[in-house]
């Protein structure tokens, strides 16, 4: 899958295939190993994750703080599990097209107009998860068109950031591989999404979301639900969120 030229790659291997070894009375099992990068595919990034001028979310040394391998007070384990009002703010439907333009920056005014357009007002404690139609470029044959270092992604940018800080949301997430917008040719070279959400905000990041499904049904609110993996101290967990939904997209066990 594509992932983030900053992160170790997914790397799945059957060390015991059926047939390797049988038991006496035919039966067989088969079994995994993987390796990975906590920050690859759909995954959340804890407060340890960040740090600006050497400093974690609530003034923490960076450094002092990972002493040990590990970090204590903002590693992912620290994450309770996720039951919320979740919002989801189609941004190119609200701006009529299909598919955000590489390296767009989502503004406040996109923002607003999407939430207004939709009747789904941002609230405090809400996840909300951005949709700049970006998912759709996951399975693309050239796994660079997802990472977009050259054409550049769009996303949000610091005000997309400050604005969802301001609104108090416990979480916000995108259909990016990095979550805001990465200019072209530019890579992850300037992340201050980043910053004011993981650092200055304590507002927890949801990368590499499929929303397309739930924008094709126009599910714009749902109960989200998201359990991180509780891996001590580590910087992120990959992550299944869901969008819990009442009627026909439920009823045809989609929800």
């Amino acid at each position: 899958m594509p992932q983030s030229p900053n992160h170790p790659a997914y790397w799945h291997t059957l060390p015991r295939r059926h047939g390797d070894r049988v038991r006496a009375d035919g039966g067989s099992a088969a079994n995994d190993m993987l390796v990975m990068g906590t920050h690859v595919g759909t995954h959340i990034d804890a407060l340890a994750h960040v740090s600006h001028n050497g400093r974690l979310f609530g003034g923490a040394d960076a450094r002092a703080a990972g002493e040990g391998g590990f970090y204590r007070d903002h590693g992912v384990h620290t994450i309770a599990p996720m039951v919320c009002r979740g919002v989801l703010l189609d941004v190119p439907a609200a701006l009529g097209t299909e598919v955000c333009e590489p390296g767009y920056e989502i503004t406040v005014a996109d923002l607003e107009t999407t939430e207004r357009l939709q009747g789904t007002p941002v609230e405090r404690g809400d996840a909300v998860l951005i949709r700049s139609g970006w998912g759709r470029r996951f399975d693309a044959p050239d796994r660079d068109t997802f990472i977009g270092h050259d054409s550049g992604v769009p996303g949000v940018g610091e005000a997309g950031a400050q604005w969802l800080a301001g609104r108090g949301v416990h979480a916000a997430g995108a259909d990016s591989i990095a979550f805001e917008r990465l200019a072209p040719g530019a890579g992850h070279s300037s992340l201050p999404a980043h910053r004011v959400l993981l650092v200055e905000s304590g507002v927890y990041i949801v990368e590499t979301l499929d929303l397309e499904e739930i924008a094709a049904q126009k599910v714009h609110e749902f109960t989200f639900v998201l359990s991180p993996l509780p891996l001590f101290g580590a910087t992120g967990s990959p992550v299944r969120p869901l969008a819990v939904v009442a009627g026909p997209a439920a009823e045809d066990g989609r929800g």
